[in-house]
């Protein structure tokens, strides 16, 4: 009876230590990849030769999907993994998950909110001076040996602009106390005021184009719908710049580019693109436009501090635990 026992609670043992499997879709630093490695079955989807035999063999077992904001994960993929229990997302953003379909499936969400914010403000900065002062393309010309020999046009001075900002939430809110310090008059849209705030609310999108210097993108992207349309464009005007730090699908990006090409508006300063990673070609040949390859909150602190948090959303799921990031 005692051996009975004693093979029973080995055999509870041995079925408790089964490895948790988790799929990762993106690298991660390192230091978290380490920890993941040291508490799951880590199995990189992104490093996969064949990503759909590499589901065939390992889909059965995953519990985990961790991936980030703008990759996310769609249903097909979603739905080869049946043992799936949680979408741990590095990143803010809900866009690229489908959240009805995973509720329908029991599958929790987690994001990392909160640490984003000053990185994502701080590249929208970096773009709207790159862009008004033509840092880009002046870089290039010097770059190229071309100095003093081509001759630069003058550029957009940013103290003192009037800053439109479309989206009021945490990072619009960022930016917005960002602009004080360059004396910029700040003007928003959202979908509702925030009387609290002390700059203006404008209740029209073109109203608000027609009236700022630069037109900053900084809207969540769950709806999905586009918002940055060519009548939008056409009311910013030939002397306004246009800056997007939230998703490239929000912006009618044939639109964009049209308005660039034929001079409708002064510049542009693009982290986002509507089908990342492919980036029309057309962008890459307009002196007026600074581009980023989808990275404002790529710092060594803010990636490793959203890190942490992946890890504490997959721990507390594992545990039985409600994540204290579940969307």
């Amino acid at each position: 009876m005692l051996v009975l026992t004693l093979l029973n609670g080995l055999s509870t043992l041995m079925k408790d230590a089964s490895p948790v499997h988790i799929l990762l879709t993106q690298p991660l630093p390192e230091a978290i990849e380490r920890q993941l490695l040291a508490r799951y079955q880590l199995h990189r989807l992104y490093q996969a030769t064949d990503a759909s035999a590499l589901l065939d063999d390992v889909g059965p077992f995953i519990q985990g999907v961790v991936t980030g904001g703008a990759k996310g994960l769609d249903n097909a993929t979603m739905d080869r993994l049946p043992a799936l229990k949680i979408i741990a997302i590095s990143g803010i953003g809900t866009d690229a998950v489908d959240l009805n379909h995973a509720a329908r499936r029991n599958i929790v969400v987690t994001t990392t909110p909160g640490v984003l914010t000053d990185d994502v403000a701080d590249m929208a900065f970096g773009l709207l001076i790159a862009t008004l002062r033509r840092m880009s393309e002046a870089e290039m010309i010097l770059r190229a040996g071309r100095w003093p020999e081509t001759p630069l046009p003058l550029a957009r001075k940013v103290t003192g602009i009037r800053l439109g900002i479309v989206g009021m939430g945490q990072v619009g809110t960022a930016i917005a106390r960002r602009a004080g310090a360059f004396q910029m008059e700040v003007l928003y849209h959202s979908r509702t005021p925030r009387p609290a705030l002390p700059w203006r609310f404008i209740d029209d999108l073109h109203a608000l184009a027609r009236e700022v210097d630069v037109l900053v993108l900084a809207a969540s992207a769950d709806d999905g719908k586009v918002m940055i349309t060519a009548s939008v464009l056409d009311a910013l005007g030939s002397d306004g710049f246009f800056i997007n730090i939230a998703r490239g699908k929000l912006v009618d990006e044939a639109a964009l580019l049209d308005a660039l090409v034929h001079k409708r508006i002064a510049g542009a300063g693009l982290d986002v693109f509507a089908n990342e990673p492919h980036v029309p070609e057309a962008f890459f040949t307009l002196p007026q436009v600074t581009l980023q390859p989808h990275r404002a909150s790529a710092t060594q602190q803010t990636r490793l501090e959203m890190g942490n948090i992946v890890l504490r959303n997959l721990a507390a799921c594992f545990n039985g635990e409600t994540p204290p990031n579940k969307v």
